[in-house]
């Protein structure tokens, strides 16, 4: 049995997307790369935890999202002195021109659509986003 060690020097991922298949998929990928990760299903309780006591160093965001949608969890993040220095990458299957503008002004660092990139795509552009 291999049991990891979670080390304070580890990057933490907030990772809110409602998608539970790929919440577990994304997630193992991601914490066998040697990230901390902190889950939520849904806009509200993606917030509460980004201003939690573990600050995440990149959020990982879903735009359609239950209780809360991701562009009003995004503007939020941004007012919030406490989180508007996390970046924020987008993770969605929204395509539009519109939705992606919305989303960079907003303050999204990146905007992926999640048809476009494979689970290693992903893990680069998480990585260089936190170097």
């Amino acid at each position: 049995m291999v049991v990891k060690i979670l080390s304070k020097n580890m990057k933490t991922i907030l990772f809110v997307e409602d998608e539970a298949a790929l919440h577990k998929t994304l997630g193992q990928v991601l914490r066998d790369k040697g990230y901390n990760l902190i889950s939520a299903l849904d806009g509200k309780i993606g917030l509460e935890l980004a201003k939690g006591e573990k600050r995440p160093d990149l959020i990982l965001l879903d735009l359609i999202l239950p209780k809360v949608n991701g562009f009003e969890v995004l503007r939020k993040l941004k007012e919030d002195p406490e989180t508007k220095d996390i970046p924020v990458i987008v993770l969605t299957n929204l395509e539009s021109t519109g939705d992606i503008e919305k989303a960079l002004e907003l303050g999204a660092t990146t905007y992926l659509v999640k048809a476009s990139y494979g689970l290693e795509e992903l893990v680069e552009k998480v990585r260089k986003t936190l170097k």
